[in-house]
């Protein structure tokens, strides 16, 4: 069964249909643009600069906007950059812990190798 946004009264299609679906939206655009980003096809500090204009545009406009698909666009926008932000440094932290891991295993692996030759 597919869930519809419920349209309440001086909301408008769009904005309800945003408002149903932001979170996957938001996953989406980080999903794609952090991909590009650690792929380097879109520059990290451009993302930044994004994500300020982004997170200045639901602050100064759309935050108290009438127009709900506006609030929903500017919020969607806003969330979505912030995250991408974060992705260059999730990516690192996880590299990082992997790479802790695969040495932790070799040295365990080779302390067994010498144990198992006494």
């Amino acid at each position: 069964m597919e869930a519809r946004a419920t349209i309440e009264q001086g909301q408008s299609l769009l904005g309800a249909a945003l408002r149903a679906n932001r979170s996957r939206i938001v996953l989406l655009v980080v999903l794609v643009e952090g991909l590009l980003v650690l792929f380097g096809a879109i520059p990290w500090w451009s993302v930044i600069v994004l994500a300020a204009a982004a997170f200045a545009l639901y602050v100064g406009v759309g935050r108290e906007s009438t127009a709900q698909a506006l609030h929903e666009g500017s919020w969607i926008a806003a969330v979505s950059q912030l995250a991408v932000v974060l992705v260059p440094a999730v990516a690192l932290v996880l590299s990082t812990v992997f790479v802790v891991v695969l040495v932790l295993a070799a040295v365990g692996a080779l302390a067994l190798l010498v144990l198992d030759r006494r």
